[in-house]
């Protein structure tokens, strides 16, 4: 219990570094890879389920995923852009488990122009992460993990590259279903900018918990992230989920991100609508070894993105 409280505090400590978003680069690690956190709103670090591409979100749920676990996500981001991921899970003994993963967006091709605007040609875009990840069971119902990446983006003929770690820390009661998380993620920075100019990874410090109902089969989730960034207003730090346990192996899910529906609102002649930006749904079916889990989710108010993960058991 002791060490569980000692990396809480280590998690908040990260909050006394500001990471302004608009200075940041490598933005789509915020992106998810869990088809079962996208449905629940697109951040969720506390659903303990058998899922290999939760540990992307928290490492330390790395220890709640069979061993020899394989994960194999697809994502459609907006219009031209397409993200993919996988991971691996192995336990290496009753107390401690490891994953290694990989993430990969493409962003497509874009014109390129000199500074006359006169077409000269094209360049494409995409970012890469490679990750490892160790999680270890602190007490009984305590677990905390760590992942560490490298991460390498591409613009054209222009590079960078750079390390980050995440931590995370999980306390479960299985006999009230209660889950409570912290996670501070991608703490690190540039090793090779771009230019001369040394951009941030993009920090985000997050606290979320779920429970299950004893009485009914829902599962509900709420999850406040960019706790770095203290000038928001409450609502837009939330994340609200749901899920309807059809049975041990089948869920449908449904969530809210208040951030993502109020930037994405636009003003008609009198009134605003995010067009239903913010809104996410999902479903699963999770065999012993077999797992397949769908999201839907709109990102932008003219767009929406399908997400698919599909996990074998070893």
């Amino acid at each position: 219990m002791k060490k569980g409280f000692l990396l809480l505090l280590l998690l908040f400590a990260a909050l006394q570094s500001r990471a302004q978003e608009s200075q940041s680069q490598y933005n789509f690690l915020r992106l998810p890879v869990s088809a079962h956190a996208a449905a629940l709103g697109g951040d969720n670090v506390t659903i303990i389920e058998d899922d290999a591409s939760l540990v992307f979100s928290n490492p330390a749920l790395a220890a709640s995923v069979s061993d020899m676990s394989i994960g194999l996500n697809y994502m459609s981001y907006m219009k031209g852009a397409n993200y993919l991921s996988a991971s691996f899970v192995k336990a290496a003994s009753d107390k401690a488990t490891w994953a290694v993963g990989a993430q990969y967006i493409n962003y497509g091709t874009m014109k390129e122009t000199d500074e006359y605007n006169r077409e000269t040609g094209s360049f494409s875009a995409q970012d890469v992460a490679l990750s490892g990840t160790f999680a270890y069971t602190l007490a009984s119902k305590w677990v905390g993990g760590i992942t560490a990446k490298m991460v390498y983006s591409s613009l054209g003929s222009y590079t960078s590259l750079a390390m980050g770690v995440d931590l995370g820390l999980n306390y479960y009661d299985p006999d009230h279903e209660w889950s409570i998380s912290a996670v501070a993620r991608n703490l690190g920075g540039e090793l090779k900018a771009y230019d001369e100019d040394f951009g941030k990874m993009p920090l985000d410090v997050e606290v979320g918990v779920s429970k299950t109902l004893a009485m009914a089969p829902l599962r509900f989730s709420a999850t406040l992230v960019d706790m770095t960034h203290y000038d928001y207003r409450f609502a837009n730090h939330l994340c609200l989920g749901a899920d309807l346990l059809l049975s041990e192996s089948i869920w449908i899910g449904a969530g809210y991100n208040f951030r993502r529906a109020d930037e994405m609102k636009i003003q008609s002649s009198d009134s605003q609508s995010s067009h239903g930006a913010g809104l996410s749904l999902g479903a699963g079916i999770n065999l012993e070894r077999f797992k397949l889990n769908v999201a839907y989710g709109k990102y932008h108010v003219s767009s929406s993105a399908l997400m698919i993960n599909v996990a074998y058991c070893l």
